[in-house]
């Protein structure tokens, strides 16, 4: 498996529909295609317009196991992005308290 980056702007209107795409996303990955896709983490990003994006960060066997789980899950794939190396300097921060 290798690591890729996906990049879906503008995927979702509130959070709330992001954390039922999550919920597909998940679903899909562990019950249909885990010898294939396994989803590490996401980073929201708040859009204009108040909508929100993802930068998700998954292993996978190829590009296209990825575009295949996301027409499963119903999620948007705007660009797929093979990473060649990780440089941690320090862990990600802790998310902000609601």
């Amino acid at each position: 498996m290798n690591t890729y980056v996906i990049l879906r702007r503008d995927g979702w209107r509130s959070g709330a529909e992001l954390q039922e795409a999550a919920a597909r996303s998940s679903a899909v990955g562990d019950q249909e295609m885990s010898d294939d896709i396994r989803w590490i983490r996401s980073y929201v990003l708040e859009e204009d317009g108040g909508s929100v994006g993802t930068v998700c960060i998954y292993e996978a066997s190829s590009p296209e196991a990825i575009r295949e789980h996301a027409q499963r899950a119903d999620l948007p794939v705007d660009e797929i992005i093979p990473v060649a190396d990780t440089v941690v300097v320090r862990p990600d921060p802790q998310p902000a308290a609601s």
